[in-house]
């Protein structure tokens, strides 16, 4: 088993990178994104910023923690690679968050160069945010399996793990990444499309002049629901097991925790603070999911019984 060291810091970078996360989503909530006009990666064509306005300093805070994002991710490439052996799982993983990592950083800087960033209300940039999102959860979920597989006193070797319950795991992921793509959305239209009260608001989905954005706002709600309905399937098998109760337990905290956010984030007509608290509460249920499914698919061939959970 790796050293506590390494896998505290494994940990530790995945708990980073929820924060930049959160910061990104006050850059769009803020309508930040054009802050560092449109060069990339130099802000504004430079590195120190003179009399920098407040979107200047969100946009420029977003871009220097993605920075350090990438150098805490290659640096768990590396010792990952000096802690575990060969073919251990840790080291694909660790490996996949990085590439994803240098994704994310190409979408990012596309957003910003094509203009797709502030007031901009092209379908294009929905397209480029839904891509956005879903490759910074499947950066999230490879740095957690990187964080879990370092954890595991049973080391994970590729060409020995069993992938179970796949009709399981697949479309549950999926859907809460469809929930996650949808609320993103959700939430450009309340950035771009401010209503006065709930009831203007709701108006304003089913105006027939309404944009695009509008005409698809409440699909976030509807899609939630269905994908809360795979988590409670995952979760009701990991109530099987004694060992995986507990995670079982917090996933469901974590659910009832994010339906609740919604209504508040609803009900207040979405302010900054509770996006932010919104996404938070997503990357946490993402983060406890993705733990959960691994324990509940993913163990060594041929090892039966408790032992493979340790």
């Amino acid at each position: 088993m790796p050293s506590r060291a390494v896998r505290r810091y494994a940990w530790g970078v995945v708990a980073y990178n929820v924060a930049v996360i959160i910061w990104g989503a006050a850059v769009r909530a803020t309508g930040s994104g054009a802050g560092c006009g449109d060069r990339w990666p130099l802000c504004n064509g430079s590195v120190i910023q003179h009399h920098p306005t407040v979107a200047t300093l969100i946009e420029f805070a977003h871009r220097s923690m993605s920075g350090v994002a990438l150098i805490l991710i290659a640096g768990l490439v590396y010792w990952t690679f000096r802690a575990a052996p060969r073919r251990h799982a840790a080291r694909a993983a660790a490996v996949t968050a990085l590439v994803l990592t240098l994704n994310e950083a190409l979408l990012g800087a596309l957003l910003v160069l094509l203009g797709k960033v502030a007031h901009d209300q092209s379908a294009s940039r929905g397209v480029y945010l839904a891509l956005h999102l879903t490759n910074t959860l499947l950066m999230l979920g490879a740095l957690t399996l990187t964080a879990h597989f370092l954890s595991r006193k049973m080391g994970y070797m590729l060409g020995s793990i069993e992938f179970r319950r796949r009709r399981l795991a697949i479309p549950g992921l999926a859907a809460v990444i469809l929930t996650g793509v949808c609320g993103s959305l959700a939430a450009l239209a309340d950035t771009l499309y401010p209503a006065d009260s709930l009831r203007a608001a709701i108006l304003q989905d089913f105006a027939p002049n309404s944009p695009w954005l509008l005409h698809i706002r409440w699909m976030h709600p509807v899609v939630s629901l269905i994908a809360g309905a795979f988590i409670l399937w995952i979760v009701f098998r990991g109530f099987a097991n004694s060992f995986d109760r507990g995670l079982s337990l917090t996933v469901v905290g974590l659910l009832v925790f994010q339906y609740a956010l919604g209504v508040v984030d609803l009900a207040l007509l979405a302010p900054v603070a509770m996006q932010m608290l919104h996404l938070l509460g997503a990357d946490l249920l993402w983060i406890a999911l993705t733990v959960l499914t691994a324990r509940l698919c993913l163990r060594p061939i041929g090892c039966v019984g408790n032992s493979c959970l340790i």
